[in-house]
């Protein structure tokens, strides 16, 4: 087995860690806003979404982004909607239990990617409702890149 990209320890305290009171609208184009910026200042090749409930509020994709990076989108979200954990995370805890996400779940890889960049909006007190994506890079850096505009929304 490949080992682990993060600990599932460091992914659930950052699960815990970013939550929000409430997610409105507003917030999702502020959040995408604040992902799609970053993209451009730094030249990256990235698709972003946020949905909540499932409707979509905001989707850029930026120059060198591909269709593929749409299909990537839909499938590390169907992954967190299912489980209610990033993408990471259910990726991780496959690995963590010796076998892969494929063998131990047996969803259709055609139709669920549990790699990085996916991230439940957890409303404190209410749990998961929506998610934020960022397609186009290593799985690790989509992560942290969605991590980070979190932290930094959270922190306002």
């Amino acid at each position: 087995m490949a080992d682990s990209l993060l600990p599932l320890a460091e992914l659930a305290a950052q699960e815990e860690e970013l939550q929000f009171s409430s997610f409105t609208a507003n917030d999702a184009w502020d959040l995408g806003s604040a992902l799609v910026a970053r993209a451009r200042r730094e030249n990256l090749p990235v698709a972003v979404d946020i949905t909540r409930n499932r409707h979509q509020l905001f989707h850029a994709a930026l120059p060198g982004a591909t269709p593929d990076n749409d299909s990537w989108i839909r499938r590390k979200t169907r992954v967190v909607n299912r489980f209610g954990h990033s993408s990471l995370y259910v990726g991780e805890s496959a690995r963590a239990a010796g076998t892969t996400f494929e063998e131990k779940f047996g969803l259709d890889p055609q139709r669920y990617a549990a790699h990085g960049g996916a991230i439940p909006i957890l409303v404190r007190s209410v749990g998961p409702v929506g998610v934020v994506v960022v397609s186009g890079l290593p799985q690790i850096d989509d992560h942290r890149m969605v991590v980070d505009a979190l932290r930094l929304h959270l922190a306002r």
